[in-house]
């Protein structure tokens, strides 16, 4: 009898203890049901800590943490930018369904093992999906910040009456591609929202070319030269120019690219024709002949240079070569030796004009704009073998040549006109030239270069007439003048 109330007692125990088993295990089913709607303990959406919450609770903390504005730091101001004003949206429902898969990815009776016996899944984080226009936010940083607190730089002016220049003041702006990736991170961070942008300084830069023109009239105007002054001006890193023809004291547009006598500026063409004509295959006398004809300006020289190629057709050797490559209004008609006769006549546009005249040589006749694309193309050909040259004398004149050439017109002698405009040690590769009557007066006075400099390389060609005289005294501070104020536009005075 014992034995069997022992028995009963036992099942009685085993009965309860599995019934409370049941009651357990349905608590804990009914438990990680609860749970298993809500997004796990360690889990992020976006960056953002969603553990615990259900999906509506999540999107709403999404959107209020995305929807704060981003604080951009700028130039001493504080500026609060609304994530909306520039199409920021979160892509809500990609996220969700990316965290719905994370909980709900395990079995039903497999995850509800693991969470029996307290086993943790990895750490589970869903990257952030977001859009926005950054079109948008370029047109914000543009018309809201940079519009406002941008300090943008002043050019330097000239000093009235002088050629020298006022220092500018250098700028300040946005650099608006690294704002827009710095604005881009704070969007997409849901704590680092503030943002410095930096400051990007911008140099004062020069005048306009218009201010320049001026500036060149205003001074040809307080030079007392009362003559007619023709220049051309080249900037050989922009192409950009400046060619006007001026008399001062008159109120009167005329037309550039006169033809004036071209004296020993011509001398450039001799140059240039005899690397064309001998294929850069120079002896020791041709040599010696052209550093004569261009250091010295030696007329006997460049005489006999021309006979070398044609002992009677020289001159017209070298007018023809100009053709050829395009220069229309420059020629040489005859020989340098008195009482040489004109082997040929030439009309050209610039000598058929009717509504000016400068009474040209009927021997040797350019215009400015002529003899500055001739030196233009010696420049580029030694740069880098490029130009009219090689491309006209393609087995005749290369690179090498146009060194040469460009280093015989830096030896041209004394220092004047151009060259005495430029601070010393300024290369310059020019050739000046003025031409006198029997009675010592002088009518022309010119002056063709290229001019290097640290703010920039350019060509100047300058060429004055007076029809009763070209006083020296007057027209060379004038060349002086220009040539400063032209390199000084390249290289302004720092602040």
């Amino acid at each position: 009898m014992r034995l069997r109330g022992s028995s009963l007692f036992l099942r009685g125990i085993s009965l309860v203890l599995i019934l409370l088993a049941a009651v357990v295990t349905v608590i804990q089913v009914v438990q990680y049901s609860i749970s298993r709607y809500n997004y796990p303990p360690d889990m992020t959406i976006g960056n953002v800590p969603v553990g615990g919450l259900d999906p509506q609770a999540a999107a709403q903390r999404l959107l209020l943490v995305y929807a704060l504005p981003v604080e951009i730091h700028y130039s001493n101001a504080i500026i609060d930018l609304d994530p909306g004003l520039i199409g920021f949206q979160l892509n809500t429902e990609s996220m969700l369904a990316a965290a719905d898969l994370q909980r709900t990815g395990a079995s039903f009776w497999g995850g509800f093992w693991d969470h029996l016996w307290n086993r943790r899944s990895p750490v589970r984080q869903i990257p952030l999906v977001s859009s926005y226009s950054e079109v948008r936010l370029r047109a914000y940083l543009q018309d809201e910040i940079s519009a406002r607190y941008d300090q943008p730089p002043t050019p330097a002016q000239p000093i009235p009456g002088m050629a020298n220049f006022t220092p500018g003041t250098p700028g300040q702006t946005m650099d608006i591609d690294r704002a827009v990736a710095l604005i881009e991170s704070a969007l997409q961070s849901p704590d680092r929202r503030t943002v410095v942008l930096s400051i990007q300084s911008t140099a004062a830069g020069r005048p306009s070319l218009e201010t320049l023109h001026i500036l060149l009239k205003q001074l040809i105007e307080q030079s007392g030269f009362d003559g007619l002054v023709d220049l051309y001006f080249l900037d050989l890193q922009t192409q950009e120019t400046i060619q006007f023809a001026y008399q001062a004291g008159q109120d009167i547009s005329i037309t550039p690219d006169i033809a004036f006598t071209a004296s020993s500026t011509i001398k450039i063409p001799i140059l240039v024709s005899i690397y064309q004509h001998y294929g850069g295959n120079l002896n020791d006398q041709t040599v010696n002949l052209i550093q004569n004809m261009i250091t010295e300006s030696q007329n006997a020289a460049a005489d006999a240079l021309m006979a070398s190629m044609d002992k009677i057709r020289g001159p017209l050797v070298v007018t023809e070569t100009m053709k050829s490559l395009g220069l229309q209004n420059t020629f040489l008609a005859g020989y340098f030796a008195p009482g040489s006769l004109p082997l040929d006549h030439f009309q050209t546009p610039a000598n058929s004009r009717l509504d000016i005249n400068t009474d040209p040589d009927i021997y040797s006749q350019t215009t400015p704009s002529d003899m500055g694309m001739l030196l233009e193309d010696i420049y580029y050909c030694a740069q880098n073998g490029g130009g009219s040259l090689v491309a006209a004398f393609p087995s005749q004149i290369d690179q090498a040549a146009c060194q040469q050439m460009q280093n015989y017109l830096e030896t041209n002698k004394p220092v004047m006109l151009i060259k005495a405009g430029v601070p010393e040690g300024t290369v310059v590769a020019n050739k000046y030239g003025y031409v006198s009557d029997n009675n010592g007066i002088v009518n022309n006075v010119s002056d063709a270069g290229i001019v290097y400099t640290p703010g920039g390389n350019y060509i100047l060609t300058i060429y004055a007439y007076h029809p009763v005289q070209a006083l020296w005294d007057v027209v060379s501070p004038m060349f002086i003048e220009l040539s400063r104020a032209i390199y000084y536009y390249f290289n302004l005075p720092s602040q």
